[in-house]
């Protein structure tokens, strides 16, 4: 729900590299480095700086202006040390001010100078607080402004509007969905707490026809190319970054007599990890599956069917190696996990983390797709962005039941053939 950016045309695209960039540093790179492995940080933002300092002019630049930003918002955004700076100790703070009758703040953007297209990307926000306070870490198409709003595309990893201090959303806006029919998800707090109290990590997990989103590691949203149905997804392409505090507006309402000012959004960091598809062109994926028949081991246990009962629907586990037909997984070329004629299958073709892993009939389908993260050693499900671990973690113990969950590179997710 977030409007177009009103300011000069766009005058060169850098798009992003695969290889470890030093923080507060923009290269204009176009290719990924051979060397970068999934889960490695490839660029980032660390706001390392003295107090009072601009963020790093060669990422950073400013929309400046009022005229209420399509969402009859009440702030000017400005480029004063005021509204945005380095604190001193590690983070950019967005500050909005009551100026007089009306009200200030900061819009930073990376357009021209870092776009992204794929990867991890994950920020540690505290958001402000607020009747009418309006935080958001977002980004839009590297074609905007020459391809118009929506067309050119708007994915919203956080946003937050101060009425419900315990909720942020993550959206995506194209032709057919936008505005107020932009794909949305939501995520409440665990405890109903304020998400101003302290830091958070938001994150997105972009992928070549799907994006992910979380909020400290936990999944709460998904959006593939099926969820635009017949419209266009104009999510595979460079996209640029924005952090920016909104005063008001049609969504958040306006600040009243509990609002106080300043508010503040502290940024202690950007970063973006290789998730394995960052660098593919158009439909680029992760490590393929090594083909092959033997033992899946995590640690010294092994992947095994129940009672070697091959019926749909039979809940996989980890035992006590033997060396049986229940053990003897073949690894296809197709992605395919297979054991005792049929394969392994998330329950119900769900992507939500903790679902079942299970035995059954092999079709074709996505939740029986599997890949192999070699810098983590883990199997990935694509279709759901998650991993196959023991449920429950460590310690690994004889019995232990196997659902997908949010990848993380722990060593319980590791698995050995």
């Amino acid at each position: 729900m977030r409007p177009p950016l009103f300011r000069r045309a766009r005058t060169a695209v850098v798009t992003l590299a695969a290889a470890a960039l030093a923080a507060g540093v923009a290269y204009a790179v176009t290719a990924p480095s051979a060397s970068a492995a999934t889960g490695d940080v490839i660029w980032s933002q660390e706001f390392n700086g003295a107090a009072g300092s601009a963020p790093d002019p060669a990422v950073w630049s400013y929309d400046t202006g009022a005229g209420g930003w399509g969402n009859n918002e009440l702030q000017t955004y400005t480029t004063s040390r005021s509204n945005s700076q380095l604190d001193g100790n590690g983070n950019l703070v967005i500050t909005a001010r009551r100026e007089g009758s009306g009200y200030t703040s900061a819009r930073l953007h990376t357009n021209d100078k870092v776009e992204l297209k794929y990867g991890r990307i994950e920020a540690r926000i505290q958001i402000p607080r607020g009747q009418g306070i309006w935080p958001a870490f977002w980004m839009l198409g590297g074609d905007f402004p020459q391809t118009s709003w929506p067309s050119s595309g708007e994915i919203d990893v956080m946003e937050n509007v101060g009425y419900e201090p315990h909720r942020v959303h993550g959206t995506v806006h194209g032709p057919g969905y936008s505005g107020g029919s932009g794909i949305t998800g939501m995520y409440q707090h665990p405890q109903g707490w304020s998400f101003a109290d302290t830091f958070h990590t938001f994150a997105i997990d972009w992928r070549p026809g799907q994006i992910t989103w979380f909020v400290d590691g936990v999944q709460f949203h998904q959006v593939t190319r099926a969820s635009v149905g017949s419209n266009a997804w104009v999510f595979d392409k460079p996209y640029f970054l924005i952090l920016n505090v909104a005063v008001g507006g049609s969504w958040p309402g306006y600040p009243d007599a509990s609002t106080t000012f300043p508010q503040q959004m502290k940024v202690d960091w950007i970063r973006v990890l290789d998730n394995g598809a960052t660098g593919a062109g158009g439909g680029g994926g992760t490590g393929a599956l090594p083909t092959g028949t033997g033992p899946i081991k995590a640690g010294n246990l092994c992947l095994d069917v129940p009672w070697a009962q091959a019926t749909d629907g039979n809940p996989m586990q980890i035992v006590t190696c033997s060396g049986n037909a229940a053990q003897q997984w073949t690894r296809g070329s197709d992605g395919t996990v297979r054991a005792l004629g049929k394969c392994l299958d998330v329950a119900g073709g769900a992507t939500a983390a903790g679902t079942q892993v299970q035995l059954w009939t092999c079709n074709g389908t996505g939740a029986q797709k599997w890949e192999y993260q070699a810098a983590t050693q883990s199997l990935r499900n694509p279709q759901s962005g998650t991993c196959l671990d023991p449920s429950g973690g460590f310690p690994l113990h004889d019995g232990q039941r196997v659902i997908i969950w949010t990848c993380h590179g722990g060593n319980e997710q590791r698995w050995t053939f």
